[in-house]
Order: structure tokens, then C-alpha cells, then sequence
């Protein structure tokens, strides 16, 4: 799927591609967002991964089916030369757009990072649920974000 849009000004021809085989040729975009590899091995074989080509793969994202209607983004990471760009929100338009019908709940889960979390919620996610210590019991090392140790997994949640 190909969209011509208009982002802060400048044209671009984001293409929007779903890749089936050999995921883990996007580890170093996919550790950005999950930087342990064997967190990433617990979801890369049966989610579906997209990526925005604009001259270039600009950003990635993977989504699994968690049932009751519920679609996760398991991993959503944009090349940080790109940050600010508009990749991540028009990938997350398109899995939205994409899922609209198909499931009634688009969810992500990460740290709580009010960085991160602004930006979810700026593309119209809204807190739901907390797992707590998920980081702490999940991965084999502190992992920090803007200088803060994520602890608990915070889930934010939007209506498809």
C-alpha cells in the first residue's frame, strides 16, 4: 500500500510493507524499541511486521493477535535520524486503518516514559491496565529511558 502524504511540509511516498520472511534482518530497528533479542524472539514468529519505506525502511512495527479483538503492537521503533518525522504515527494510521473491523482494540504496552507515553498518546491511546515489575522480572538488566528505570509495563489501549 502506498500513501502520498504531506509531513511538516515536505512530500514523501511512505510505502507501507508487510514482511514475511526473514524479520530479523530489521534487529537493529527492532532492538531500539525491545533491547533484549530474546523478548523479540517471543513475538517476531507470529506477529506480523510492517515497514515504511520512504527511500529508505524509515521505521518498523510488529502486531499480534492477543484475542477478544485485541491487536498488540509488540514493537514499534523509527531509525532515531528519523524521530520527529511522522513515521511512527502514519505506521500506526495504517495498522489502525488496516485492523479497522477486524479487531475492536488496538493496545501497546511499554515503559512508563513520559516521552513514550505522550507520544501514545497523542495518536489517540489512552491508559488501560499495568503489569507491575514487568521489566524488573522480564529482562536480564535495568533497562532506563530518558533517565528513568522502567519498572511496570503500562498498557494503553485505542478503539479501532
Amino acid at each position: 500500500m502506498q500513501l502520498d502524504k504531506r509531513k511538516f511540509g515536505v512530500r514523501t511516498d511512505m510505502e507501507f510493507m508487510e514482511v514475511k520472511e526473514n524479520k530479523k534482518q530489521f534487529l537493529p530497528l527492532l532492538l531500539l524499541a525491545d533491547e533484549q533479542e530474546n523478548m523479540i524472539d517471543r513475538y517476531i514468529d507470529r506477529g506480523t511486521m510492517y515497514v515504511v519505506n520512504d527511500n529508505g525502511i524509515k521505521c518498523e512495527c510488529v502486531v499480534t493477535d492477543e484475542g477478544k479483538g485485541i491487536l498488540e503492537i509488540k514493537n514499534i521503533a523509527t531509525d532515531p535520524e528519523y524521530h520527529g518525522k511522522g513515521y511512527g504515527r502514519a505506521l500506526i494510521d495504517f495498522v489502525a486503518a488496516k485492523y479497522k473491523g477486524k479487531y475492536s482494540i488496538l493496545q501497546v504496552g511499554t515503559g512508563d516514559s513520559p516521552s513514550t507515553i505522550s507520544f501514545y498518546e497523542k495518536c489517540g491511546f489512552t491508559r488501560s491496565h499495568s503489569i507491575k515489575n514487568f521489566f524488573i522480572d522480564n529482562y536480564d538488566h535495568e533497562i532506563y529511558e530518558c533517565g528513568v528505570q522502567l519498572t511496570d509495563m503500562i498498557y494503553l489501549q485505542k478503539k479501532l
